[in-house]
């Protein structure tokens, strides 16, 4: 669909939140002093990233009639983000998290999640949102831990595609939000019908398959919150048999690698840089992937404007306050050996 005929780029729907970073990076978190305020929550993070990268794109999210929810409405309007559907949830709060940073390999975080806002989007909210007028409809795993949020996110999921957007999962695999880390498999496999492309690390990926509880160590050093035990290549063959053509796998500083049904893996190649803190990584990458996307670029060239979307964020202090810029991504790229 030609994108003149499209308001928008790209809608994300799901979760948003205040990011509490700490400023002592590479303290224990016991002996954390302060902390800077940044937006968070996946499919925001992602919302912000594309619009830094020119695209039009709307978040549909909730927040509390607090502060806190004004925070993160006016940090989406200074960056340009519709904010027509970050829904006012009465009742409820906004979604916080805590963080703290310990370079390389310990990035601990702490969900404040309960009675919070985005968790209360409903189908009627879907209906009110229009994904006929989105190229691209992206929301993430965490989106189906609860309901009323859970039916609403496949529905948007399901009426996006009939309305021919390309639909993409992040898988987003957090195992706190999830009373049984098995039922965060059962959910997205019945959501996976209504997806064109997953984007998720090997641990989540494996996590859609999961059957066994005690194969997830949980390590709340590392972001993607477990380590899965199993094989990547057999859970990426599973989800593309329910319906997705195409699933990313993120491995970080090594990359990613695509598997297009009908195709061989393709790896695409990251780009080495100092980490200062990975949190957002995944985001980043999941922005620049949908640029390319809504570009018309081939999938390795979408990736590896993924992998430097991550890679700049990386060495940054936060997630959606520190996207990569349009022109910012292509001059990393062309310095680190161009596409």
């Amino acid at each position: 669909m030609n994108s003149s005929e499209q308001q928008y780029d790209l809608i994300t729907m799901g979760r948003s939140s205040i990011d509490l970073y700490a400023n002592e990076v590479g303290a224990p978190f016991v002996d954390i002093k302060s902390f800077a305020a940044y937006v968070g929550g996946s499919p925001t993070n992602i919302a912000v990233g594309a619009r830094r990268l020119g695209l039009r794109s709307a978040v549909l999210t909730g927040v509390g009639e607090d502060p806190v929810g004004d925070f993160i409405v006016n940090f989406l309007k200074v960056e340009g983000v519709d904010t027509k559907f970050v829904l006012r949830k009465p009742g409820t709060r906004t979604s916080a998290v805590v963080l703290g940073i310990e370079p390389p390999d310990k990035f601990p975080l702490v969900y404040y999640r309960d009675n919070c806002a985005d968790n209360q989007l409903s189908i009627d909210d879907v209906l009110a949102t229009p994904l006929q007028q989105c190229r691209v409809f992206e929301f993430s795993g965490t989106g189906l831990s609860k309901e009323p949020s859970r039916s609403a996110t496949i529905f948007a999921a399901e009426q996006a595609r009939a309305a021919g957007a390309t639909v993409v999962l992040d898988l987003d695999f957090r195992p706190n939000q999830w009373h049984d880390a098995r039922s965060f498999g059962v959910t997205v496999r019945s959501a996976l019908p209504a997806v064109d492309i997953v984007l998720g690390t090997e641990d989540e990926c494996k996590a859609v398959t999961l059957a066994d509880p005690s194969q997830v160590s949980v390590e709340h050093s590392q972001i993607s919150g477990a380590r899965v035990a199993g094989d990547v290549n057999a859970a990426v063959a599973a989800m593309q048999r329910r319906g997705p053509k195409v699933v990313v796998v993120k491995r970080g500083d090594k990359g990613a690698t695509v598997f297009e049904e009908g195709r061989a893996p393709a790896d695409v190649p990251g780009f080495p840089v100092e980490i200062y803190n990975v949190l957002g990584a995944g985001d980043a990458f999941a922005a620049g992937f949908i640029y390319g996307l809504v570009k018309g670029w081939d999938y390795f060239k979408a990736a590896r404007m993924g992998n430097a979307g991550g890679a700049i964020v990386v060495t940054r202090h936060g997630c959606a306050n520190f996207m990569a810029y349009e022109e910012e991504a292509f001059k990393f790229i062309a310095g680190h050996g161009g596409f």
